[in-house]
């Protein structure tokens, strides 16, 4: 909670500005005390293996670009429950949304971080 809107910033990972990834690995260390790779492209390549249905903590990856798929995953998110995750957006900061018909479009893969 102390995360939320806390703005955005490419490369952050500070309360006075952080980015997905960087949100991820500041979540997963002090929630999880779990060490996550900097990059989203390298949380999904090392640190988790896939599964089909997302549970409370497994990452959620997004491709916001041409080419929706798993190697051009630029984003990342923590799945929350009730369809919802938080996440480190680039116009609003931290927030927590809906996985709407939108992300819905963007999301390349879902990962369980393994233990």
């Amino acid at each position: 909670a102390r995360w939320m809107g806390t703005p955005y910033a490419y490369g952050g990972n500070t309360l006075q500005g952080i980015d997905c990834s960087g949100l991820t690995c500041a979540i997963y260390s002090n929630v999880y005390k779990t060490k996550l790779h900097r990059r989203s492209i390298d949380q999904y390549k090392f640190d988790c293996h896939s599964v089909g249905v997302p549970r409370q903590g497994d990452l959620l990856f997004f491709a916001f670009s041409d080419q929706v798929n798993v190697s051009h995953i630029n984003h990342v998110g923590i799945h929350l429950r009730d369809n919802r995750f938080i996440h480190a957006s680039s116009s609003r900061g931290v927030v927590v949304d809906n996985m709407t018909s939108y992300f819905q479009r963007h999301l390349v893969a879902v990962g369980r971080v393994k233990q």
